[in-house]
């Protein structure tokens, strides 16, 4: 069984999407999304610096349209399972039909908007925890006043809160931590410090065209297949200020019977926890056109089975 997924913020690198254009149809597809939300998402993915794409409102909206473009660069793919990683459930839900591609770029587009204003009211940030077990980590990050926003599984975990409270955890590491590595994120995603974002997105959804998704959906909230095409728009709209729980959307991989797991560009974050948390699945990370090839022959082959 062939799972889809679709990486977070974070993955994106300057000039990541330039040997996408070179693709047939591809300019023309990003020209339309830039001018359907206002952002320039050819200048963004192909000349901007590393501090340009690492505002939240400008790393949403491109890494929903690189996933898009690299989706569609596949072929006919239709695979058991689909999800993302926080932003990347956007992707996951276009590629599953629940929204249209540009209604999932409008849609984005406020979310990264929403959620750039709320980083701004208070210095704030992400980091990740390598090494440590979930039950000593959890706790000592409550402690600190930090949330758990990321349970990635494979022994990593992803703290979110105030600059203060990031410092204090560099400090003074949970038992069983080897590193904390600061993120390339501009706030406290997936905690309450993003509240006023909910709030506008919750409006926006009022006005989206939804569908039923053509594929099984797995859900960041909880790791459970969600058949409601208004239940997935619901979770995207709450997963803003929740806790994004990969460990459980792999656990429910391996439930479904995974044979090889895609990620979508900017792939490799999710490949690599695949590797560590689902043994003998077969991966493939889309970074650039060049790894295509590997991708459809392994689609290919889980046609023909």
């Amino acid at each position: 069984m062939l799972v889809l997924v679709a990486p977070g913020q974070g993955a994106q690198t300057p000039g990541f999407l330039t040997p996408w254009l070179d693709l047939p149809g591809a300019a023309d597809r990003l020209a339309a999304w830039s001018d359907a939300i206002g952002l320039d998402l050819v200048h963004y993915g192909t000349q901007a610096d590393a501090d340009a794409i690492r505002d939240t409102a400008v790393a949403q909206p491109l890494l929903v349209a690189a996933g898009l473009l690299s989706a569609s660069a596949l072929g006919d793919v239709s695979p058991g399972a689909v999800a993302g990683h926080s932003v990347g459930e956007i992707t996951a839900t276009a590629f599953a039909g629940v929204l249209s591609e540009e209604a999932a770029l409008r849609f984005v587009r406020k979310r990264g908007l929403g959620m750039a204003e709320a980083a701004a009211a208070t210095p704030t940030g992400m980091a990740a925890l390598l090494g440590g077990e979930p039950e000593h980590v959890v706790p000592h990050l409550e402690k600190l006043g930090l949330t758990p926003a990321n349970v990635n599984g494979a022994g990593q975990i992803v703290a979110a809160g105030t600059a203060e409270q990031l410092a204090a955890l560099e400090a003074d590491k949970p038992e069983g931590v080897r590193r904390v590595v600061a993120l390339k994120v501009a706030g406290a995603f997936h905690t309450h410090h993003m509240a006023p974002a909910v709030a506008e997105l919750a409006e926006a959804a009022t006005s989206l065209d939804v569908a039923e998704p053509r594929f099984t959906y797995v859900s960041n909230a909880d790791g459970k297949a969600v058949t409601s095409g208004q239940e997935i728009v619901t979770r995207l709209v709450n997963q803003v200020s929740n806790p994004v729980r990969w460990d459980l959307c792999m656990e429910t991989f391996n439930a479904l019977g995974a044979t090889a797991l895609i990620e979508l560009c900017a792939g490799g974050t999710l490949t690599g926890l695949a590797k560590r948390a689902m043994p003998g699945v077969k991966t493939v990370a889309l970074k650039t056109p060049a790894d295509l090839d590997a991708a459809r022959a392994l689609i290919a082959e889980h046609a023909s089975a």
